[in-house]
């Protein structure tokens, strides 16, 4: 059998480190001096130390007046002081009264110029101008309009329909009222006690001709432009 010849030193150093870590740590801890002990702060971190400003920097000019600096003297003016008041008394206009509001009889004053009450917008420049998106809006709605009209036009064409002018919209509206006012004057010629049935056979076909006359009428009085296929 094979025996390793380093066999005698590898088991010498297990037998000696093999109760090294027994214990809590190693065995042999250096003990702390007792004069080194635990002070309050010492372990926050310590600031570099301030250094001196330079004297090379000057301080800045100071707006006032030294304590060792002296006003000058012997300066006189030759104004009047009290003709010169006089003349502004006299020449100048009085002062107008600021214009306030009361929101009631004892109540307190106010500032008219900021209380709103005042019209200042009319004073603006584009006051009671058209807006820009209106006016492309409407240009908008008016070329829509022309378009729809145009294609309209091209299929009453090929439909072989034409268009009613205003003066035969206005009378055909005046013939369909004056037929209704003809059937409400029958319907009001009525006898009140319907005891027949012809009576209210009568009764019913009338009320019917006045709703579907009342209906033409509302269609031609809410359209402008009526189209009609030529006969």
């Amino acid at each position: 059998r094979y025996i390793s010849t380093f066999r005698p030193s590898v088991k010498c150093e297990v037998e000696k480190n093999k109760a090294q870590w027994k214990t809590m740590g190693p065995a042999k801890v250096a003990v702390p001096s007792p004069k080194n002990f635990l002070q309050k702060h010492s372990k926050e971190p310590k600031l570099p130390a301030r250094k001196k400003e330079q004297d090379s920097k000057k301080l800045p000019a100071l707006s006032v007046p030294r304590r060792t600096d002296h006003p000058v003297m012997g300066i006189q003016t030759e104004k009047n002081f009290i003709n010169t008041n006089a003349v502004a008394a006299i020449t100048g206009l009085p002062k107008k009264p600021q214009p306030i509001y009361v929101d009631r009889r004892q109540g307190d004053k106010y500032l008219l110029e900021t209380s709103g009450l005042v019209p200042k917008y009319i004073k603006k420049k584009d006051y009671g101008v058209t807006p820009k998106y209106i006016t492309r809006r409407n240009e908008e709605i008016k070329r829509a309009q022309k378009e729809y009209e145009a294609s309209i036009m091209e299929d009453l064409k090929k439909r072989a329909m034409k268009r009613l002018s205003d003066e035969e919209r206005r009378s055909l509206l005046q013939g369909l009222k004056k037929n209704w006012e003809e059937v409400y004057r029958e319907f009001q010629g009525l006898s009140v006690e319907l005891d027949t049935i012809p009576k209210k056979i009568h009764k019913e076909k009338l009320e019917l001709q006045m709703k579907q006359l009342e209906h033409d009428i509302e269609v031609i009085e809410k359209h402008k432009v009526i189209y009609i296929a030529n006969e």
